[in-house]
């Protein structure tokens, strides 16, 4: 049982990690759990969690030691992971704990560049000057299109020698308007989403795009100028209230011993900077 809440911390941290360098944009970096590497030694060494990566044509590789302990991390246990570091070597160490370090950990670290971290599970006090309860009032205001009525560009119809019909098929985000003018391409359907409204339930209303220079693109026909469009459409309007308990949402905590900063990872996978 143990061994299985040990391996589930750890996991939470491989967790927190990978969301950390996704939200850096790091490209192809894979934090992984449970990996064994050969030392200089000749010794294979087990990392909890390990990640590396390459930039700028150098190899950065990072281990990470995770002890799930109630009690201050000595500093044997330190010294012990540092001895792992050296053997492998080139490589950033960062020891993760549930409490925190005794000083002799402390500096034995700092010294030594190894990251302390504290990763835990948030309580009441790390709320305190922080909004615990979110309630949000959204209104959403939504155009939906009824009718369409395309212009066709007439001097551009008589030069090309266009029949006057414009098979328009697809859907509204495979329709294009590229507007040579504004120097734009939008879906029908971005486009349709900003029709003007005032922010009220309307039936019927109208509304005219004029063109100087835009064509219509389709899969299935060539671009088409056109010298407008006629939009028909409804707005509605829709009212809702929804509460986000942040005790809830939030899934851990991963706080830097030395600077105090800390990141709050939520269950959707997310990790903000807090401190």
């Amino acid at each position: 049982m143990a061994d299985d809440i040990n391996i589930e911390y750890e996991k939470l941290a491989q967790e927190i990690y990978q969301a950390i360098n996704d939200q850096h944009e790091l490209s192809n970096v894979e934090v992984q759990h449970n990996v064994r590497i050969l030392g200089k030694s000749g010794c294979k060494h087990q990392i909890d969690v390990y990640w590396e990566f390459s930039l700028m044509g150098e190899l950065h590789r990072v281990a990470i030691e995770c002890k799930n302990y109630n009690s201050d991390v000595s500093i044997g246990k330190v010294r012990d992971f540092f001895a792992v570091l050296h053997d492998i070597g080139n490589i950033k160490g960062i020891f993760v704990t549930k409490k925190s370090y005794q000083k002799g950990a402390k500096e034995f670290a700092d010294y030594y560049g190894i990251s302390l971290k504290e990763m835990r599970y948030p309580n009441e006090a790390d709320w305190e000057g922080r909004a615990k309860t979110i309630v949000f009032n959204s209104r959403c205001i939504m155009n939906r299109v009824k009718d369409r009525e395309i212009f066709i560009d007439s001097d551009w119809a008589k030069q090309s020698g266009f029949d006057n019909t414009l098979p328009l098929s697809g859907m509204s985000d495979e329709v294009f308007i590229y507007d040579l003018k504004a120097g734009s391409r939008k879906s029908m359907c971005h486009l349709e989403g900003h029709l003007p409204n005032d922010k009220v339930k309307e039936t019927n209303r109208v509304h005219v795009v004029k063109y100087e220079d835009a064509y219509i693109e389709t899969k299935l026909s060539e671009p088409v100028k056109i010298a407008g469009i006629r939009y028909t459409y409804d707005v509605s309007v829709a009212k809702d209230q929804f509460v986000i308990e942040g005790a809830e949402i939030a899934k851990a905590i991963l706080k830097d011993v030395k600077t105090g900063k800390q990141h709050f990872y939520n269950t959707t996978g997310d990790v903000h900077d807090v401190g």
